[in-house]
C-alpha cells in the first residue's frame, strides 16, 4: 500500500497559480470523483483513496492505493488548473509515504503555515477530510493518516508553545490598517463575504471601534447575522460599486471565482474620495479584488502573500517550540508507517490475521457449546472446565506439534526456533 500528496502553497506558487487550484468545499465530491476516475478503474490504481485540502495559502491532494501514482495525479491536477505538467511540477512538491505523513502533520499542527502555529488549518484539514468521507472518497489508511495528524496537531499545541506568538492573518491586517490611519475609530469598515476569515478579521477590527462597520455578502441572511454580532449593517454585493466610496478600509474573502471589486469600480470611488487614502486587504484566492488596483494612487492593497513579512514576527522564540514540535511529528511518523507495514506487508499479513482469529473464535465456540451440553447434563463445573481448557488448548497447538514432528533436521530446527520466539518469548514476558 502507497500514500503520496501532491501540494502548492505559499512557499512554492505564485498567488494568481494557487487561484487556478481553489476548490469551494462544495466543490470537493465532483472533483474527488474525477480525481478517482482519472486514475481508475482501467489503471493498476483501481479504488484510490482520496482527499483534497484547499485553503488561501495550499491545495493538497493526498491518495491512497496499492501502487503510487504521483505522476498521474500530477497530470490531472494539471488538467483541472489549465496549465501544462511541467508548470505545475516546477512550483509543487510530491511526496510518498513517510515524507507524504510527515507534511500532513507538519500542516495539522500550523508547522507549514504562513502564520507559524495558526490553529485555523486544523479546523480546514478536518473540513476537507469530512468532504472526503462524505464522497465517498476516504478509505481506512487516508482516514488512519489524518487521524493520527489530528492527534499529531493536539499533542504539538497542548505540549509547546508554537502558537503562543502567531499574529493572525486578520490581525496582521489590522496592524497594516493601524500604520496608514492615526485613529481606527474613526475609519468605517466594510468587509466583503462571511465565512470565518471575514469573522475572525471583523473581530479584531471591531475590537477598535471602528466608526462603521459594514457586511457585504451574496446571501443577506449570513451576512445580517454577522452584522448583527458586531452592530453593522448588511448589504448585497451588487451595491458595492455605488458604495464603496463610504469606506477607508475593505477587507474581502469570498469563494468566488471571478473578481467583486474591479479596477473600475476604484477608480470611480477615489474620485469620490478626492484622495484619501482607500485600504484594501484580498484574503481570497483567487482573488477578489483585480490586481491592478495595485497601481492606483491613494490604494494600498495587500493580498494574503503580502501579509507574510508581517506574520512573520518572533521568530526566535518560536524555535525551542518548533524542535519540539518536530520530535513529536517524527514519533507520530514513525508509529503511523507502523501501522502501515503491519497493515500492508510484502505477502498481505491482515488476511491472515483474519484468517486465524476466525479460526480461533469457531474452536471456542465449538468448545463452549461442548461444554454448556455438558454442564446441562448435570455434569461437575470443575470437570466441564478442564476440559473446555484442554479443548481449546489442543485445537491451538495441534498444527504446531504436527509441524515439529514434520520435514527433515533443517526445516524442524527452523520450525523450533519459530515456535519458540512465537510462544515461550510471550509466557516470559507474562511472568509464566
Amino acid at each position: 500500500m502507497a500514500v503520496w500528496a501532491l501540494g502548492i502553497n505559499h512557499t512554492t506558487a505564485p498567488l494568481d497559480l494557487r487561484g487556478r487550484f481553489a476548490f469551494a468545499l462544495d466543490q470537493i465530491a465532483p472533483t474527488l470523483h474525477g480525481l478517482r476516475q482519472a486514475l481508475g478503474p482501467s489503471s493498476p490504481q483501481h479504488g484510490i483513496e482520496s482527499a483534497i485540502i484547499s485553503t488561501c495559502n495550499r491545495t493538497e491532494v493526498y491518495c491512497a492505493g496499492e501502487q503510487a501514482a504521483l505522476e498521474s495525479t500530477l497530470g490531472w491536477l494539471a488538467h483541472s488548473g489549465g496549465v501544462s505538467t511541467d508548470l505545475l511540477r516546477s512550483h509543487s512538491y510530491l511526496l510518498q509515504d513517510g515524507l507524504a505523513a510527515r507534511h500532513a502533520f507538519r500542516v495539522a499542527s500550523g508547522l507549514d503555515s504562513m502564520v507559524l502555529g495558526e490553529a485555523q488549518i486544523l479546523g480546514q484539514m478536518k473540513d476537507a477530510v469530512r468532504a472526503a468521507e462524505n464522497a465517498g472518497a476516504l478509505g481506512t489508511t487516508l482516514n488512519q493518516l489524518f487521524q493520527r495528524s489530528f492527534a499529531v496537531a493536539k499533542e504539538v499545541r497542548s505540549s509547546t508553545e508554537i502558537g503562543a506568538h502567531s499574529i493572525s492573518m486578520a490581525a496582521a491586517a489590522v496592524r497594516l490598517a493601524g500604520q496608514l490611519f492615526e485613529d481606527l475609530s474613526k475609519i468605517r469598515v466594510l468587509f466583503v463575504g462571511a465565512g470565518e476569515m471575514i469573522e475572525l478579521a471583523a473581530t479584531h477590527f471591531a475590537a477598535k471601534n471602528p466608526l462603521q462597520i459594514a457586511i457585504a455578502n451574496r446571501t443577506l441572511e449570513r451576512g445580517e447575522k454577522l452584522a448583527t454580532r458586531f452592530g453593522g449593517e448588511v448589504m448585497r454585493l451588487a451595491d458595492i460599486p455605488a458604495r464603496l466610496h463610504e469606506f477607508d478600509a475593505i477587507i474581502s474573502c469570498t469563494a468566488s471565482t471571478l473578481p467583486i471589486i474591479g479596477l473600475g469600480a476604484v477608480e470611480r470611488a477615489l474620485k469620490k474620495r478626492r484622495h484619501r487614502p482607500l485600504f484594501m486587504v484580498d484574503l481570497a484566492v483567487p482573488r477578489d479584488i483585480e490586481p491592478e488596483v495595485q497601481a492606483l494612487g491613494d490604494v494600498y492593497l495587500y493580498t494574503v502573500d503580502d501579509l507574510a513579512t508581517v506574520v512573520q514576527t518572533a521568530q526566535a522564540h518560536r524555535q525551542a517550540a518548533v524542535a519540539q514540535a518536530e520530535a513529536i511529528i517524527d514519533a507520530g511518523v514513525q508509529s503511523f508507517l507502523h501501522w502501515m507495514d503491519q497493515r500492508h506487508p510484502e505477502g498481505g499479513v491482515v488476511p491472515l490475521i483474519q484468517q486465524i482469529q476466525t479460526q480461533a473464535d469457531h474452536w471456542r465456540a465449538a468448545e463452549i457449546a461442548r461444554a454448556k451440553k455438558r454442564l446441562a447434563k448435570g455434569e461437575d463445573i470443575d470437570t466441564v472446565l478442564e476440559a473446555l481448557s484442554r479443548g481449546i488448548t489442543q485445537k491451538l497447538l495441534h498444527g504446531t506439534m504436527a509441524e515439529l514432528h514434520a520435514g527433515d533436521a533443517e526445516t524442524r530446527e527452523h520450525t523450533a526456533h519459530t515456535v519458540s520466539r512465537l510462544f515461550l518469548r510471550s509466557q516470559s514476558k507474562n511472568g509464566l
